[in-house]
């Protein structure tokens, strides 16, 4: 493994290929993680506790916000929510809403091909994070120019915050959980390196996971020619993300799960589920009746 890893990297510098400013960035955002864990002993107690709470919220600016939200539209939300969820995906700092929901759309629509942003027949490590170091396969790129964005281009939170990328981000991330800390008398660096970068590297993980041990590791009983399997442990770091065949197969449900919080961990249906209770989203979208009509065709076959 350590040679193909020596041999890859030493092909893509000949090609020139490598992604510097992301490979730098991604190596500066690990070490600060790193001084975060040296630094978790000086925190305040309530420094820590927002540190973790900031773990859902951001969390849930990706998976209820930028991803079945802006990237499938499985549900509609109202300005307030929008603006909301706009502000806990900035929190991620996973790059814009505009950027993520163009590469998730091509990942579903080419997914484990050339075209696919972290083609997972490339590797593990590549569809967790190698994808981010290396430049876009060229199928990539012409695939992204055929599709069609301008739901996005037409809500102006997604523009917003497109607007004032990459910086609004980087002070969401990492600013803004250091001066919260001040509130109560810690240090703004405790809550920089804890509850901005260190916090900021775990949820990163987090999300690269339904990439990469979402789409190796698990069952597939929904379909079974498809990479994506159910994954409990993603799911759970990933507050209801790792349910990935079910996802794959049904990408525009907004449960991205067959069952509910009863039975299957996710969080964020939860989420999507009290927001409509509150009047702050609608038009929920299903596909538990695709999937019945399926299962019956499948038995008659049989």
């Amino acid at each position: 493994m350590v040679s193909d890893a020596i041999a890859t990297v030493a092909r893509h510098y000949r090609q020139g290929t490598l992604n510097w400013p992301m490979i730098i960035y991604i190596s500066l955002a690990h070490v600060a993680a790193i001084i975060g864990l040296f630094t978790i002993s000086k925190c305040h107690p309530i420094t820590l506790l927002w540190a973790f709470i900031l773990w859902p919220i951001s969390g849930v600016g990706i998976t209820g916000g930028v991803h079945r939200l802006w990237a499938h539209r499985s549900y509609k939300a109202s300005f307030p929510l929008r603006v909301y969820l706009m502000l806990a995906n900035s929190i991620a700092n996973q790059g814009s809403i505009w950027h993520w929901s163009r590469d998730h759309r091509v990942h579903h629509k080419h997914s484990e091909t050339d075209a696919d942003p972290h083609n997972a027949t490339r590797g593990i490590f590549f569809a967790h994070m190698g994808w981010l170091f290396v430049k876009k396969h060229k199928d990539v790129i012409e695939a992204g120019k055929k599709l069609n964005f301008d739901d996005l281009a037409e809500d102006p939170v997604v523009m917003f915050q497109k607007t004032f990328d990459p910086w609004f981000a980087l002070f969401m991330c990492f600013v803004f959980p250091g001066l919260v800390c001040t509130l109560w008398g810690d240090n703004f660096w405790n809550g920089y390196w804890v509850a901005g970068a260190l916090r900021y590297i775990y949820v990163l993980h987090v999300t690269w996971l339904v990439n990469s041990a979402a789409h190796f590791f698990g069952d597939h009983p929904y379909d079974a020619n498809s990479w994506p399997a159910e994954n409990p442990i993603v799911s759970f770091l990933a507050v209801g993300e790792g349910w990935h065949n079910w996802h794959h197969k049904y990408p525009f449900d907004y449960a991205a799960s067959e069952f509910g919080v009863d039975k299957q961990y996710n969080p964020t249906k939860l989420f999507i589920d009290i927001c409509c209770s509150l009047g702050l989203a609608s038009d929920r979208k299903r596909a538990t009746g695709a999937w019945s009509k399926l299962k019956a065709s499948r038995s008659k076959q049989e």
